[in-house]
């Protein structure tokens, strides 16, 4: 089972379930690579693109000037180059297996 690093998945109840079933075994994705800090990411930036600079009349007019942002955003796309520079730290073929 694959699972982002939240503690939740660390807890003693966890380790009870895997002890009683030895076949599962959980898989940490990495630290600040979950798909969910990516929408964190793009909700911080519509709250800081957007709202927070924003002067809105009505909820109708914070609903337009919203979808106004996103289609910008969709019309201009930028390509996200990922680079990560520990290279002590990467997850390759032959590294162990995270697992709990």
């Amino acid at each position: 089972m694959i699972a982002d690093n939240l503690s939740a998945h660390k807890t003693g109840q966890v380790d009870d379930f895997l002890d009683r079933h030895p076949k599962v075994h959980l898989h940490f994705t990495p630290t600040y690579s979950s798909w969910l800090n990516q929408i964190e990411l793009w909700f911080a930036k519509i709250e800081r693109d957007v709202i927070a600079r924003g002067v809105f009349t009505s909820l109708a007019d914070l609903r337009r000037k919203l979808m106004k942002y996103i289609r910008h955003y969709n019309n201009v796309p930028k390509t996200v180059k990922w680079r990560y520079f520990d290279p002590t730290r990467r997850i390759t073929s032959s590294s162990a297996v995270t697992v709990h």
